[in-house]
C-alpha cells in the first residue's frame, strides 16, 4: 500500500495548476500601468502612479456577491458572478471619487471544478476591464468538507487612488443640490436572500419569462451588476460632483444618508425614473410594501450623484454617452439626515 497523497485527502494541486494556466490569457487582458510582475508570485507589485498626483491618497474596498452565487449555482450560469464581485467592490471606492487600480480574488470550494472557476475568473477579469483596473492576484482555496459539492464562495479586494483634495466625503452635499440616479442593471448583488426566499414560496419557474419581458425570470435576476467606473470618472473630470452613495444592501433609504453631511435631507420622487419589470414582478408576486423595497433592492437606481443644478444637464449628457440611462429623482433640502421619500 503506498502511502497518503494531498489528493487522497481532497486537495488536486495539478488542478489548482491547471486553473492558473486557463486564466492568464483573461488576466494579462487587464494589465495597466503600473502593473510589475505576473500571476505566481507571493505577493503582487503595483507602481503607484504619484507622478500624477500632488497628495495621492490610497482607497481601499471589499466585499463579496452574497446569496446570488447560491441563484447561479443552481441555474448553473456562474458567467456573471465575477462581474459582480468586482463591480461591488470598484463602485464602493468610487464614492469617493477613487480611480480603481487593482484587484484580488478570493475563490474558496470544497471540491475544485477547474471549468467553474475558470468561467468565474474570466468573469472577474471581464469586471476588472470594464473599470480599468488590473487583475493582479489571488487564492484558490480548495477545502474538502468546508462546501457542499458544486457550491463556493467568493470576496474580492481592491485598491484605488484619489487626490487629497479630491476626495469626495459627502462634506460639500448642501441644500439645493439636485439628485441624480444612475440606471441598474437589475437586482445586482444584493437583497437576494429575500428574492430565493420569493421563489421558494411561489415555486416560479425561473426559465418561464418575466411578465413584460422576452428575458426569462433567472437570466433578469443574474444580470451583472453595473460598473459605474468609466463614466463617473468622466463626469468628474468634465463636471462638479459633490456627493454619491452606491445603492447596495439597505437600498435608498439606508445608503444615501451615509453620504450626506449633517442638516441635509434627501428628497426623493419615485415616480421619476419607470420601474422595471423585475422589480415590478418582485413586489407583486412577493406583497412587498413600498417601504421595504426601498429598504431592500435598488429598485432600478444603482448610483446616486448628488450635484450642484448647474451641473445636472452635463452629468446627464454625460452619463448618455457611456449608454447609462440617468434621471434627476430628487433634491437635498435642510433637514435630518434622512431620505424622504414620494411619488
Amino acid at each position: 500500500m503506498s502511502g497518503l497523497t494531498y489528493r487522497d485527502a481532497g486537495v488536486d494541486i495539478d488542478a489548482g495548476n491547471a486553473l492558473v494556466d486557463a486564466i492568464k490569457p483573461a488576466v494579462a487582458a487587464t494589465q495597466r500601468p503600473g502593473v510589475l510582475g505576473g500571476l505566481g508570485g507571493f505577493g503582487a507589485l503595483f507602481e503607484v502612479p504619484i507622478d500624477r498626483y500632488r497628495k495621492p491618497v490610497l482607497v481601499s474596498g471589499t466585499d463579496g456577491v452574497g446569496t446570488k452565487l447560491k441563484l447561479a449555482i443552481e441555474l448553473g450560469d456562474v458567467s456573471g458572478v465575477g462581474i459582480d464581485l468586482v463591480a461591488m467592490c470598484v463602485n464602493d471606492i468610487l464614492v469617493g471619487g477613487a480611480e480603481p487600480l487593482f484587484f484580488l480574488d478570493y475563490y474558496a470550494t470544497g471540491k475544485l471544478d477547474t471549468d467553474q472557476a475558470a468561467t468565474v475568473i474570466r468573469g472577474i477579469a471581464k469586471g476588472c476591464e470594464l473599470a480599468g483596473c488590473a487583475l493582479v492576484g489571488g487564492e484558490t482555496a480548495e477545502m474538502p468538507g468546508m462546501y457542499a459539492s458544486g457550491d463556493f464562495d467568493l470576496a474580492g479586494f481592491c485598491v484605488g487612488i484619489v487626490e487629497r483634495d479630491a476626495i469626495l466625503d459627502g462634506s460639500q452635499v448642501a441644500p439645493g443640490d439636485a439628485i441624480i440616479g444612475l440606471a441598474s442593471s437589475g437586482v445586482h448583488s444584493n437583497g437576494f436572500s429575500l428574492v430565493r426566499k420569493l421563489i421558494e414560496l411561489s415555486g416560479v419557474d425561473l426559465h418561464a419569462s418575466l411578465p413584460g419581458s422576452t428575458t426569462s425570470l433567472g437570466a433578469a435576476l443574474l444580470a451583472p451588476t453595473q460598473i459605474y467606473v468609466r463614466s463617473v470618472l468622466d463626469m468628474l473630470a468634465r463636471s462638479e460632483i459633490h456627493g454619491m452613495a452606491h445603492i447596495t444592501g439597505g437600498g435608498l433609504l439606508e445608503n444615501i444618508p451615509r453620504s450626506l453631511p449633517a442638516g441635509c435631507q434627501a428628497v426623493i420622487d419615485t415616480a421619476t425614473w419607470p420601474r422595471t419589470p423585475l422589480f415590478q414582478w418582485l413586489q407583486q408576486a412577493g406583497d412587498i410594501d413600498f417601504e421595504e423595497m426601498h429598504r431592500t433592492f435598488n429598485c432600478g437606481i444603482g448610483m446616486t450623484l448628488m450635484v450642484p443644478q448647474a451641473a445636472v444637464e452635463t452629468i446627464l449628457s454625460i452619463a448618455g454617452e457611456h449608454d447609462i440611462d440617468a434621471w434627476t429623482i430628487g433634491e437635498i433640502v435642510a433637514g435630518e439626515r434622512e431620505v424622504l421619500l414620494k411619488g
